[in-house]
């Protein structure tokens, strides 16, 4: 399997794909062409007999900061076709278990495509966030209706209004994640968890899955596109403009003139 970008790392070892999002120097933020990357890798997956599981992680100490904002600004999405948009389809659509490995931050889309993954492991550095409200934008995903199904009303809706952090045991206690381990421990953990996954007959795991997740299949590809209109919609008001303004500026945002 070739790379599509350096920024996207992947590797096949016995029956499983590991993708890498690799972009140390800017805490792995994504740009459109990582997003394109990551979304072939995930197609290719699903064509490949040879790949059992799906192992996604980032490199050096992160899993993604998310969205690289100054790119998304200068090419923001435009619409269904747009490659973030193509991405969460296919990791939403996957028939092939995935995996998660979570280190450090894993900011936005770094968490809500947690949502999609069958596995998530994390260590003790590990901190999720939803920042869309302070963004001046909202939820994407699905992630406004998979995650009070996940960890209860009131606390999706503090997660996703207030846009805190949520350190790794509050993650594990909330069910975000598996479980959490030792940093030095992750690693080893995870490919135990994988490789014993990927020894399990292949067909009753992608029909076991398929099982777990078809009620909700339908709901969530319908919110997941009113998110995505909505979520363009808000992007391109002066509340989002300035939050991303305030960002690039390194200053807090101002919404004191906006109603």
């Amino acid at each position: 399997m070739k790379n599509r970008t350096e920024l996207v790392r992947t590797k096949i070892d016995r029956g499983i794909l590991q993708i890498t999002i690799h972009r140390p120097e800017k805490k792995n933020a994504l740009t459109l062409a990582m997003y394109t990357a990551l979304t072939t890798a995930l197609d290719e997956a699903e064509m490949n007999t040879a790949i059992r599981v799906i192992l996604l992680c980032g490199a050096e100490g992160c899993f993604t900061s998310g969205n690289d904002l100054n790119d998304f600004a200068t090419h923001p999405p435009q619409g269904e076709e747009s490659p973030v948009f193509h991405f969460l389809r296919a990791i939403s659509q996957a028939n092939k278990p995935i995996i998660a490995m979570v280190s450090g931050a894993a900011v936005g889309i770094g968490t809500t495509m947690l949502l999609h993954c069958d596995l998530v492991y994390a260590d003790q550095t590990a901190n999720f966030q939803l920042p869309f409200v302070p963004l001046g934008l909202c939820p994407e995903a699905a992630s406004s209706y998979l995650l009070p199904k996940l960890v209860g009303f009131l606390r999706a809706s503090e997660i996703l209004l207030l846009g805190e952090c949520i350190n790794a045991e509050k993650a594990e206690l909330l069910g975000l994640v598996n479980q959490v381990f030792p940093k030095d421990k992750l690693r080893q953990h995870v490919m135990d968890k994988a490789l014993r996954l990927a020894k399990q007959p292949p067909a009753s795991v992608r029909l076991t899955k398929s099982l777990l997740r078809e009620s909700q299949a339908q709901q969530v590809a319908e919110v997941m596109s009113k998110e995505g209109a909505l979520f363009l919609q808000q992007l391109a008001k002066p509340e989002a403009q300035e939050a991303i303004k305030a960002f690039t500026e390194k200053r807090p945002a101002d919404f004191s003139r906006f109603s």
